[in-house]
């Protein structure tokens, strides 16, 4: 392909909306192009690269057995009716109406609509297991896109949905799946860790995100240190450093005007590792307590799962009503509590806890010396804080806590959908039972930008042959010189007999510019043709990762570029 021929204009800036630098890439780079907020035009070359995404997804889905469907993306909203997700969903969902005032939802994912379909065509086990994939358009209605095609409200996804007898195949078809999403991320170039993660709104048994670390990324992960364990932050476990301990009664002391943690520390000498900080959430009916450490932040997932749905954060008055105190005098010492309707949730790392300080449920008032099981009204344990760098892991190991993007997701659904929308099959006793489900998203667009924000440098893209628009990038200079015209035909007939894509840059412009602009744009190799080069023998191959250069006859460059995209 010849520059002049396509569709393509490099930016020497980037436009100021553009916040991280695979944004300002992308955009620089000619491969994509903003309509508006949250909606992206692909250009040749960027449709190009996501064109080799999806055939790298495909290889990999169907030699895990996937069959390949396209499912509608407009909804009928009674399908998440029966789901019960009209409602927990509703804030990420586009619903439009037709001329006969009937509501539809623009599809942000295909649950519903696959469990239907499987339910009017599976009848009996002998159908199963069967795993449905499908690369399409979905719609989500970010309340504030950014940074691209990481977040936006239109992007193309992979989703894939596994139907299984039992759990013990339907965690088979999973292990599948996950095996073929790790193939599928190193064959684009990216070291996604794969991290436990909350099931959220989706629900099921079990979660697996797949994530690359980055500092822009917008969710937290934890690893190991020389182990294998890795989790998203709002399912990490990790075991607080430090442990207080003190021996004594426990004993009352006023604390006028402390508010907060930071207060009791500054004017009364307690750390904040030495305090109990109490949470108060709310159904609107009931109200339950949630202890942590001082120094620590309850985690809003796993206070979720433990509560149940329904609870929030109470506010001030609510407060004032359930304890009979405001927020800096909170605290679950039993004798405070005689009377008051209120459930205890107390943290994993309160456990064994001595000497530390807690409110008193009475303004103006802490106790000190608390001892956290022999003094506090304690209803459950459970893990509800959020882990911090240096916490140690189950098996004694430090804890790192990195940024990281989410490109991949798998969820163990179990018969959430299967029941809701009625996908059971008869099984070898003519039974009915309903379905085993899985499903499996990765994001295609956001994948394609997470491989440029992993592979660039200061001058531009470094792509991975596997992904990059175009193998090689042919520059030519002194185009009237015959003998360059006579080299630049051998090495096209030699990349063509090879199979190797090229794009060639024959614009009348200044070699600097063709050679900034070859970077940018970060082809794994450019093939440079001038008159210098051609009376030595041969044409320029430089490698664009790590900037190796490389006489190569005009006839063989073909031949050579091939070899290195087989080693």
């Amino acid at each position: 392909m010849r520059w002049t021929q396509t569709l393509l204009t490099t930016l020497r800036e980037a436009p100021a909306e553009a916040e991280i630098a695979s944004h300002q890439l992308l955009l620089r780079a000619g491969l994509a192009r903003k309509l508006t907020s949250g909606l992206y035009t692909f250009l040749p070359l960027g449709l190009r690269a996501l064109r080799k995404v999806e055939k790298i997804v495909r290889e990999e889905m169907d030699r895990a057995g996937g069959l390949e469907i396209l499912m509608p993306a407009l909804q009928p909203p009674e399908l998440w009716e029966k789901s019960g997700r009209i409602t927990a969903a509703a804030d990420v969902l586009f619903q439009v109406k037709d001329h006969q005032d009937r509501r539809w939802i623009l599809g942000p994912t295909h649950e519903e609509v696959v469990t239907a379909l499987v339910a009017g065509e599976v009848q009996s086990y002998r159908q199963l297991p069967r795993t449905l994939y499908q690369i399409q358009t979905k719609y989500r209605d970010e309340i504030r896109p950014r940074f691209g095609l990481m977040r936006a409200r239109e992007f193309i996804m992979k989703d894939a949905y596994s139907f299984d007898a039992d759990e013990e195949s339907a965690k088979k078809s999973y292990a599948a799946m996950t095996q073929a999403y790790r193939k599928i991320f190193e064959r684009v170039g990216l070291a996604a860790l794969q991290v436990e993660a909350d099931t959220g709104v989706m629900g099921g048994a079990s979660s697996h995100e797949f994530c690359v670390v980055a500092d822009i990324g917008e969710g937290e992960l934890v690893t190991e240190e020389g182990g294998s364990y890795a989790a998203a932050i709002e399912k990490a476990e990790g075991k607080p450093a430090g442990r207080k301990e003190g021996a004594g009664a426990i004993e009352k002391f006023p604390t006028p005007g402390i508010r907060t943690i930071v207060d009791l520390e500054k004017k009364h000498g307690v750390v904040a590792q030495d305090q109990i900080k109490t949470l108060v959430f709310t159904n609107g009916k009931e109200t339950a307590l949630v202890l942590v450490r001082g120094d620590d932040e309850a985690q809003e997932a796993k206070v979720s799962k433990v509560l149940g749905a329904g609870y929030r954060a109470a506010v001030d008055a609510e407060i004032k009503a359930a304890m009979g105190a405001s927020p800096g005098s909170l605290g679950a010492v039993a004798s405070t509590l005689e009377g008051k309707k209120v459930t205890v949730v107390a943290d994993l790392g309160l456990k064994g806890q001595k000497g530390m300080a807690t409110g008193a449920n009475d303004n103006g008032f802490h106790f000190k010396r608390v001892e956290v099981e022999r003094d506090l009204k304690i209803d459950q344990w459970a893990d509800v804080r959020t882990v911090r760098e240096g916490d140690l892991s189950a098996g004694g190991k430090k804890l790192k806590v990195s940024r990281g993007i989410e490109v991949g997701h798998a969820f163990l659904l179990g018969t959430k959908y299967s029941d809701a929308l009625e996908a059971k099959f008869l099984d070898p006793q003519g039974k009915q039972q309903p379905a085993v489900m899985g499903c499996y998203g990765i994001g295609v667009t956001r994948t394609l930008q997470a491989v440029i924000e992993v592979h660039q440098d200061k001058d531009g893209i470094q792509w991975p042959a596997a992904v990059s628009p175009y193998t090689v990038m042919l520059v030519t200079l002194d185009l009237a010189d015959a003998a360059v015209k006579k080299a630049a035909e051998e090495v096209i007939a030699s990349m063509e007999k090879a199979g190797i894509d090229y794009l060639w840059d024959d614009r009348d412009e200044r070699p600097g510019v063709k050679f900034k602009d070859a970077d940018l744009l970060g082809f794994p190799w450019r093939v440079t043709i001038g008159a210098k080069s051609v009376a030595k023998g041969g044409v320029e191959v430089k490698c664009r990762q790590n900037g190796a250069m490389e006489m190569v006859p005009a006839s063989d460059v073909g031949n050579w570029v091939q070899n290195k995209l087989t080693v």
